[in-house]
């Protein structure tokens, strides 16, 4: 599976973004897409998933309420939709299937900056 991240940006805190995952290649065989993150200096971490078929989703809690993630199928893509962004929200995003099999590339990712 081939993933491109996009939509990030420089954004004032309270503000909102909206990313987007293009996956191309075999996503069929995948169950669950996530959105990942990393902050400088700080390891990759879990912020939210949805079940690529039922669309269940879940949340990092300091993301509740805020970020919503969301998928269209027919256009193999997933979205993150990122409200009331805060500065500890600065981080590159990414994409991809969870759990992520070791071997799993990923894309160049996206940057998403919360600053006044």
């Amino acid at each position: 599976v081939q993933l491109v991240e996009s939509g990030g940006g420089l954004v004032q805190p309270g503000g909102s973004l909206r990313l987007s995952c293009a996956a191309s290649g075999r996503i069929n065989n995948v169950y669950i897409m996530g959105w990942f993150r990393q902050a400088p200096g700080k390891e990759r971490g879990l912020v939210a998933t949805i079940t690529w078929g039922g669309g269940r989703t879940y949340y990092l809690d300091s993301v509740k309420g805020r970020f919503t993630i969301s998928r269209d199928i027919a256009q193999n893509t997933v979205y993150l939709q990122m409200d009331n962004l805060k500065p500890e929200d600065t981080a590159v995003y990414y994409c991809n299937a969870v759990p992520t099999p070791v071997t799993a590339a990923w894309g160049q990712g996206t940057l998403v900056t919360v600053s006044s």
